[in-house]
């Protein structure tokens, strides 16, 4: 018998009944439950993982821990090396897709400039539609994906940005960076990772390359924007960000009045979509963990 945990009833309602595993709840705190020691799987909690990832180091039978975010980097300095460690990729592509096009249709047709000038009828025929717009998506892994069949129902022209060049059933081509005309996109999506070769990714010389007017919008990590340069071409370019750097954004942060600037405090993946493809990864892990099958989502350390 398997023995597993996981920081929340909901979630563990959600996973249900799996032969051959013993489904625990792990109590929220700092202290290790008493039933540790059979500990051969575990589910931190979506927002304080890192202080369940610091206690894993003294569960002397734990084989994977199964994270409930698609990055990883904010724990993996905590996780031992021993047991996988498994991302939650794919079980937010739908919802932060969603808000992805939400944030870009937003800033694009001035809704967040609508919303602050609540109360005077102040007409803009001159905005972007999405529609015909050029759209590169930097990241284009499972989420980048999900951006662009959403942004194609709308009529852009995708082009998917990844590390190497390769062909793809839904944008006909994914391409290298070094292969965009920047100055031609309209509006850059940025969905990448964070890593040490991303941090800053999208810097002054980056953002130096787009047009007046271009929109950039992250709901990557916001470790991947260099906010100073961001400040510095905010009113040329427009910015619709999710995530930020520093996060939390403190309520004197410069970049909340910038010109341009729509933030959203990191909601892209928390939304009634996540529970039921949380549910179903962890049910699906903990089948292949009994039946000696490998394990989906192992980060590579």
């Amino acid at each position: 018998m398997i023995v597993a945990a996981v920081q929340s009833q909901e979630l563990a309602d959600a996973v249900g009944k799996v032969e051959g595993v013993e489904l625990l709840l792990w109590p929220q705190g700092d202290e290790l439950p008493e039933w540790a020691d059979e500990i051969e799987f575990v589910v931190p909690d979506y927002i304080r993982a890192r202080t369940t990832a610091r206690l894993l180091a003294d569960l002397p039978r734990l084989r994977a821990v199964q994270l409930q975010t698609a990055g990883y980097d904010a724990v993996i300095d905590l996780v031992p090396p021993g047991p996988a460690l498994l991302s939650a990729r794919g079980v937010h592509d739908d919802a932060t897709a969603e808000l992805a096009l939400g944030l870009t249709i937003a800033s694009l047709r001035g809704i967040d400039v609508a919303v602050r000038e609540t109360g005077h009828w102040r007409q803009d025929t001159t905005r972007r539609s999405l529609a015909d717009s050029n759209v590169a998506i930097l990241g284009y892994g499972s989420i980048g994906r999900s951006v662009a069949v959403r942004m194609l129902a709308c009529q852009a022209r995708i082009t998917g940005v990844a590390t190497s060049a390769r062909d793809d059933d839904l944008v006909r081509r994914v391409v290298s960076a070094d292969d965009v005309e920047w100055a031609a996109q309209d509006v850059v999506v940025v969905v990448l990772p964070l890593s040490d070769a991303t941090r800053h990714v999208v810097d002054a010389g980056f953002l130096a390359r787009l047009h007046d007017g271009a929109l950039v919008v992250n709901v990557g990590r916001g470790p991947l924007l260099d906010t100073d340069a961001v400040l510095a071409e905010a009113g040329r370019l427009r910015f619709a960000l999710d995530v930020t750097e520093p996060e939390p954004l403190p309520d004197d942060h410069p970049l909340w009045t910038a010109p341009g600037v729509l933030i959203t405090p990191h909601i892209a993946g928390g939304t009634t979509a996540m529970l039921p493809r949380m549910a179903a990864l962890v049910r699906d892990q903990l089948e292949r963990l009994r039946d000696d099958h490998p394990l989906r989502n192992v980060v590579s350390r």
